[in-house]
């Protein structure tokens, strides 16, 4: 049984932060310590902390919903679930990856940029993945692009790690390459970034994405991502496409994202 812990949320008061922005603190030995919910090194290094403030007191469903349209759109296409080889960018201590397994997925590779992540996803959840990297996406060599080719992955996954500084444009970008013509993209969104008025790079990457000839849409839906500390409904957009044409490696300068 995971250990549980002592968190305490700020007063309401303090609520009206921005995602990026907001905090908690954890009572340890007797001392309070404030930690942003976005301090993963230090949320993921204490077994059972991150599943007990993100799933069991701020109810997120992301995972499975992203997981239901992706298998939703696989059965339309007549396609099994058991052949995908999946490249889970993001993946932290391995929930989507748990998930993506439920569906019968071939083969599963972890991708974090702290090694925090990947110590946990072995503690927690050690027989989900099939390899896991800690890399910076953004500086991957020629010898490292080739060993993660020899995958052969044909969809990749990304779910609550897109768009708040965590995983920049390029990241996303270069894993997207990765995914040949009629592989799979599933991931999700803040509802925000398909509004022309947020142009932030991110935003302005996944609008000229989707409405580029490179990606079908298959399934776009809004949903509660999860609620939050004064139990606000966050709404998001879950996404499944499919690769449709090699995407090019101007296609961020073309777009004029940074």
């Amino acid at each position: 049984m995971s250990q549980r812990h002592r968190i305490q949320f700020p007063p309401s008061q303090e609520h009206d932060l921005s995602q990026a922005e907001a905090y908690f603190h954890i009572v340890e030995n007797g001392q309070r310590k404030k930690l942003l919910f976005h301090d993963y090194d230090a949320i993921f290094s204490r077994p059972g902390l991150y599943e007990q403030l993100f799933y069991d007191r701020l109810m997120c469903t992301s995972p499975q919903k992203v997981t239901e349209l992706l298998q939703r759109s696989l059965t339309a296409e007549r396609q099994s679930c058991s052949e995908l080889r999946v490249l889970d960018l993001g993946a932290g201590n391995g929930i989507m990856a748990e998930n993506i397994r439920k569906i019968g997925a071939a083969r599963v590779v972890g991708v974090d940029i702290i090694p925090e992540a990947r110590d946990a996803a072995y503690r927690d959840r050690p027989m989900v993945y099939d390899d896991y990297w800690v890399a910076d996406f953004t500086a991957l060599n020629e010898e490292q692009k080739q060993e993660l080719r020899e995958w052969n992955f044909d969809c990749l996954t990304s779910v609550a790690a897109l768009g708040f500084g965590d995983i920049p444009p390029e990241a996303f970008f270069e894993a997207l390459r990765l995914i040949p013509d009629g592989g799979w993209v599933a991931f999700n969104i803040k509802e925000t970034f398909l509004d022309h008025t947020d142009q932030t790079g991110f935003s302005r990457f996944v609008r000229e994405l989707i409405f580029s000839k490179y990606l079908q849409v298959y399934q776009l839906e809004r949903y509660i991502h999860r609620m939050s500390m004064e139990g606000v409904p966050l709404q998001y957009y879950a996404l499944v496409g499919r690769v449709t044409a090699p995407i090019p490696a101007d296609f961020l300068t073309q777009a004029d994202i940074d």
